[in-house]
């Protein structure tokens, strides 16, 4: 097992080889700060200390070697590690259970394994998305193991793929019930950004979910307007050119498609249970989202004889150019074509899965192509066979 070294660092990120932490933890090692990334996967920290990514992002590669290489940053499984630190930073996952309820215990839990080598005077910063109120539970807490540490929040809202740009160029919410905790937070994210926007820990909790939320929202309108032109035989790709055209007002309309990944729909869901499920408007956004995979499948079933066709699924990643998987709506759609189609192939140029085809080899077996995830690859695709693009990816314009 990888243990802690005993030199202190300036930076602790709890969760630091993960999608997040890795990111701001080579950010901030990139400004000098001696960072040390505390995970629980031995095989991620085991790549991170050989200066190896273990996914992808772009423009994070050579800083890490670079960081690395000079000592400034280093990764480890001991728990130890988060009594290095002057600062720590909690960057974990906070998922919804099983009866898909918020998960409030998720960031106190990783906070509570390091507890036994905290120390009075540290500064802790809740970084990761968490339901409204999970800031004070931590603050009490942590006050109730006895630990006198300041407390801020510190949401991060960098897009996977773009961090090491937007680490940088985005203003940083700080959040802290003490004015000391948060001018510490503000000193230490002003190593990335001089962009700082001051809140209360509850605010700066909302503004994290509205954010998301609200992107999810505009994603389903997106959705139900393509299914309506759909409907009608209409191209929803040219009616939305027509309308964002030297038109700001509707510049941000998008393309439609699978809303999904790690964020949006927990998010939403969180922002639901958070207001005693009254939220319809979140809630018809999960309907209409979550329901586009039965939509396209029931539309295939309409113009082709699924059970004689075997139907190739191209990209299985939550977005484009991307090698995440989670919580992809393309395995969705894959389950529902299991079941109608006589055979289904997978492939993705990002997501590694040996249950993936070439893409060559798809073209050829397939009768019929969806595009699951908008990979720049299927922009140009050489095959005559018919390809259900809802992303507009391909020019063609062909309707389900």
């Amino acid at each position: 097992m990888t243990t802690a070294e005993d030199a202190a660092v300036d930076v602790c990120v709890v969760g630091g080889c993960g999608r997040v932490g890795l990111p701001l933890g080579i950010a901030l090692a990139s400004r000098g700060l001696s960072v040390l990334l505390y995970d629980i996967n031995p095989a991620a920290v085991d790549r991170v200390n050989s200066g190896t990514l273990p996914f992808d992002e772009p423009g994070a590669a050579e800083p890490l070697a670079e960081a690395i290489a000079a000592g400034r940053l280093r990764a480890s499984t001991a728990p130890e590690s988060v009594g290095l630190a002057d600062a720590l930073v909690v960057v974990v996952g906070t998922p919804v259970d099983e009866h898909l309820n918020p998960d409030l215990g998720a960031v106190p839990r990783a906070i509570e394994r390091g507890v036994p080598h905290m120390r009075d005077g540290q500064l802790v910063v809740l970084r990761s998305t968490v339901y409204p109120g999970v800031t004070a539970l931590t603050e009490k807490l942590l006050s109730g193991w006895g630990l006198d540490v300041d407390v801020a929040f510190c949401p991060e809202r960098i897009a996977e793929g773009k961090a090491m740009t937007e680490l940088f160029t985005l203003p940083q919410m700080v959040a802290a019930r003490k004015p000391q905790a948060g001018d510490r937070a503000e000193k230490l994210f002003r190593n990335l950004t001089d962009s700082i926007i001051r809140l209360e820990p509850e605010e700066a909790e909302l503004a994290k979910l509205f954010t998301n939320t609200w992107r999810y929202l505009k994603f389903a309108a997106a959705n139900q307007f393509w299914m309506m032109a759909n409907d009608f035989g209409l191209d929803y790709e040219r009616i939305r050119h027509a309308i964002t055209t030297d038109y700001p007002r509707a510049a941000d309309l998008p393309m439609p498609g699978f809303a999904a990944g790690p964020c949006l729909l927990k998010d939403t869901m969180q922002l639901a249970a958070f207001n005693g499920n009254n939220f319809v408007l979140g809630h018809s956004a999960m309907l209409i989202n979550e329901g586009l995979p039965l939509y396209l499948v029931s539309r295939l079933e309409e113009r082709f004889p699924l059970a004689d066709l075997t139907v190739g699924v191209l990209g299985m990643a939550f977005k484009g150019g991307s090698d995440d998987p989670r919580d992809s709506l393309a395995y969705k759609l894959r389950k529902l074509l299991i079941i109608k189609a006589r055979d289904v192939l997978c492939t993705d140029e990002h997501v590694r899965d040996d249950r993936f085809l070439p893409l060559d080899e798809v073209l050829e077996k397939a009768d019929v192509l969806v595009i699951a995830s908008p990979h720049k690859e299927y922009a140009a695709l050489a095959t005559d066979k018919p390809v259900i693009d809802m992303w507009g990816l391909t020019g063609q314009g062909v309707l389900v």
